[in-house]
């Protein structure tokens, strides 16, 4: 069903931790790099965000346990097994070669233009959408039109807009006045960014892979056809691009010069590839990345949730953990 408070709400999470992460620690949110490197290159870099990531299940099932999307069971059949592992395969050969998923690409690279992520999203959601109408089984709302809007509980309502007016302060007032520039500081704030983050993936419902699949049900069954994934872009993209033009994190001035360090880092980690570095792999596994998106809805999954469920089925990595 479309849920316009919850998606909006929901993706000011995701623009909170994801800009947050960028302005004060000066790195990108990607979490198919985050989640690579904390299992191949473990930092301080990327397994605080992990950490966050994983741990934002907790205040969803103690506060609000009813914004938790119901999940199948896992598969029992050989059959179910295989097709799982082949999604699997698509998604980690996807997420290596495209060098990202949604959340590296679509949320943080369309905001700061980067041309490469431009045309990475423009090539997985393509595909996404051809395939979902091709070869997805797109679920039903129980014979009701998914663009039907619903609306949160007020116990719903006071939880999120809670988590976001408290992920405001702390991003725009606490941190840039309270946090010193240094790591242990820069440390406290990635998992802030990825528990800030990970909320913003269950309220938005970007954690519920058939809410994803019913975007893409426009062009086969506008009776299946749930909208909330354009808010994501409308409110998660378009405060993060505003941030981006307005602060210039990482970009010299007109007159040559660096700009400001972040807030609690030394240096700027933002990726430096241009359009020239695009290869076939890179154009191969965008579309690759499409294809197992556009078969689960799935643009990321954690196997750490406690529900041993997927927790981020909105950025792009349960089955990659399977995959390698």
């Amino acid at each position: 069903m479309f849920t316009p408070v919850h998606t909006s709400l929901g993706a000011l999470l995701l623009f909170q931790g994801s800009s947050g992460l960028l302005i004060h620690n000066g790195a990108v949110l990607g979490i198919s790099s985050l989640l690579s490197g904390s299992m191949f290159n473990p930092n301080r870099d990327n397994i605080p965000v992990i950490a966050g990531l994983v741990s934002s299940i907790l205040p969803m099932y103690l506060l609000a346990p009813s914004l938790i999307p119901n999940y199948p069971a896992a598969p029992h059949s050989l059959a179910s097994v295989a097709a799982t592992l082949g999604v699997g395969f698509l998604l980690g050969w996807g997420t290596k070669n495209g060098r990202g998923c949604t959340s590296g690409h679509m949320l943080c690279g369309l905001s700061r233009l980067s041309p490469r992520s431009l045309i990475a999203t423009a090539l997985f959601f393509t595909t996404a959408v051809i395939t979902a109408n091709v070869a997805s089984r797109i679920p039903s709302c129980d014979h009701i039109p998914c663009y039907t809007p619903v609306y949160p509980s007020s116990s719903e309502l006071v939880f999120m807009t809670g988590s976001v007016l408290l992920s405001a302060i702390t991003n725009f007032i606490v941190v840039p006045k309270m946090l010193h520039r240094c790591e242990e500081s820069k440390t406290v704030f990635s998992y802030l960014a990825g528990l800030e983050f990970g909320l913003g993936l269950w309220i938005s419902g970007m954690a519920d892979p058939a809410k994803v699949l019913r975007f893409f049900a426009i062009l086969s069954n506008p009776s299946l056809w749930d909208p909330s994934l354009a808010l994501v872009i409308l409110f998660g993209i378009g405060p993060s691009l505003v941030a981006f033009l307005t602060q210039k994190p990482g970009q010299k001035s007109a007159k040559g010069k660096e700009s400001a360090k972040p807030t609690l880092a030394e240096g700027w980690r933002i990726p430096t590839a241009t359009v020239a570095d695009i290869d076939w792999r890179f154009v191969a596994g965008a579309v690759a990345f499409g294809v197992a998106w556009g078969l689960r809805g799935s643009m990321s999954r954690s196997s750490n949730s406690s529900h041993g469920s997927s927790t981020h089925m909105g950025t792009c990595d349960h089955d990659r953990v399977y995959a390698g």
